[in-house]
């Protein structure tokens, strides 16, 4: 895959991912053809197909889920991907790649965490080189649970295609824009985007600009989902309409030795073949990629006083059997205005039965004044006490709340929350990006009890 592809259909010129044409909706049922007439009409598999080309069907979920939550798309391709030689383990195994937090090499514990941003290598190293894992929950075996992975690539996928037979992979980038080539077209993915690759999807990401770097959150327990609105009601938070997903196009050209990596019980295994995994002419179903605008978001917030929870910031959500518990949220923090009186307006101070994992693609989270970068991140498991910084702390509370504040719009953090306790790789815990230091932003916290004073909604009393 490279230079001498030859792409049809979806905009973006031959090859190109410029003006890419999407198709918009969550959940929907799509269909789309690159070429008129490509789709049967009146049924899925007929005994011969338009263009001589052949019918596959891909499930993401079991047959005979009721039908709100049944996802599966029929794709019509030149070649079956059945076509290609054995799979055998990839070798060298990936060394930093971790799926299965059964045993007892990852770890758990209770201490806040902070990683600096990791270096991205120097050496040639793709998307799937480039992968590491900082901790999850459960296993693809028992098909519960999630990891969640960064990666930090500078060359594109050559003559190689990757597909997760685990789970789905949810993606931040944070630096860099991605080219992502998939069975169902074409996705052009910026930091402030998000871009989620459902289990079992082929996939080819190349790198426009060069070194690139970004989060992951793998989910093993089954596909994400809008939130629940409650009493929000009908509209706010992500709308349905802004999610957009790939128009069909295909590559026919011949390439011989391409390689398909699958990750299968969190292991990596190869196969070649010769000719693309991107041959799908049409498609029709609810079961595609797609992605999303986090500037879209309509953030809700308090007007008055007092903070609103930060489930509020939903994004998206994989939930679990429990009602309103989830495997894992991804929730954002991104320009809004500030406007409770007598509040104090940063995030307070918590302990949490959900852990949490922050990630900072651009800005200065509100939360903290230093040490949190781009590309850093954070852990504070279930019930482990985290918050402002002091730093934050003194400085909030000496101007007081004040005039409404905007939170600038070159700000975006989010979070990764989990009902489930995470387990820590062994990577993550020996990083030379590991801050040791971390909890020193807390330790220098002051008492300001004074016993001679009441305060009553933030107004002093005598």
């Amino acid at each position: 895959m490279g230079s001498n592809d030859t792409w049809l259909g979806c905009g973006g010129g031959e090859g190109g991912f410029e003006n890419l044409e999407y198709l918009s909706g969550f959940g929907n049922e799509f269909s789309s053809e690159a070429l008129p007439g490509a789709l049967p009409v009146g049924q899925n598999n007929p005994l011969l197909c338009p263009y001589g080309l052949y019918a596959e069907q891909v499930s993401g979920t079991a047959f005979t889920v009721p039908w709100k939550s049944n996802q599966r798309s029929w794709l019509y391709r030149i070649k079956p991907s059945v076509t290609h030689e054995p799979f055998y383990p990839q070798l060298p195994e990936h060394e930093f790649l971790v799926s299965d937090f059964s045993g007892s090499e990852p770890r758990v514990t209770p201490t806040q965490l902070r990683w600096s941003p990791k270096d991205i290598p120097e050496a040639p190293t793709d998307f799937i080189d480039g992968l590491f894992t900082f901790c999850g929950a459960g296993s693809p075996f028992v098909r519960f649970g999630y990891a969640i992975h960064m990666y930090a690539a500078n060359i594109s996928m050559d003559g190689r295609a990757f597909a997760n037979a685990d789970g789905d992979f949810l993606i931040v980038p944070q630096q860099g824009r991605l080219w992502i080539k998939t069975e169902f077209g074409k996705l052009e993915v910026s930091p402030g985007e998000i871009v989620v690759l459902q289990q079992g999807f082929r996939f080819a990401i190349n790198l426009p600009d060069g070194p690139s770097r970004g989060y992951i959150v793998e989910a093993f327990s089954g596909h994400f989902q809008l939130p629940e609105r409650g009493p929000i009601g009908a509209n706010c938070l992500a709308a349905p309409r802004d999610f957009l997903t790939p128009k069909a196009c295909f590559d026919d050209s011949l390439h011989p030795n391409f390689i398909i990596i699958q990750k299968f019980g969190g292991q990596l295994f190869q196969a070649t073949q010769d000719f693309s995994p991107f041959n799908v002419v049409a498609w029709h179903g609810n079961y595609a990629p797609y992605k999303y605008d986090l500037r879209k978001f309509c953030p809700v917030n308090t007007v008055l006083f007092d903070h609103a929870d930060p489930s509020i910031n939903t994004v998206l959500t994989l939930p679990s059997e429990k009602p309103g518990v989830a495997v894992v949220d991804l929730a954002i923090f991104t320009s809004r205005w500030l406007t409770a009186e007598h509040t104090f307006r940063p995030p307070y101070f918590h302990r949490n039965c959900m852990s949490e994992f922050m990630g900072l693609v651009y800005g200065v989270y509100e939360g903290k004044s230093e040490g949190f970068l781009p590309g850093g991140a954070s852990l504070h498991a279930c019930m482990t006490p985290h918050g402002v910084d002091t730093a934050t702390y003194e400085n909030t509370i000496s101007l007081a709340c004040g005039e409404p504040k905007k939170i600038s719009e070159d700000t975006l953090a989010f979070m990764f929350e989990s009902s489930l306790i995470p387990k820590v790789t062994p990577w993550a815990i020996s990083s030379p990006h590991l801050q040791k230091d971390y909890y020193k932003c807390w330790i220098g916290m002051r008492s300001h009890f004074c016993s001679g004073n009441s305060h009553s909604n933030g107004h002093q009393t005598s």
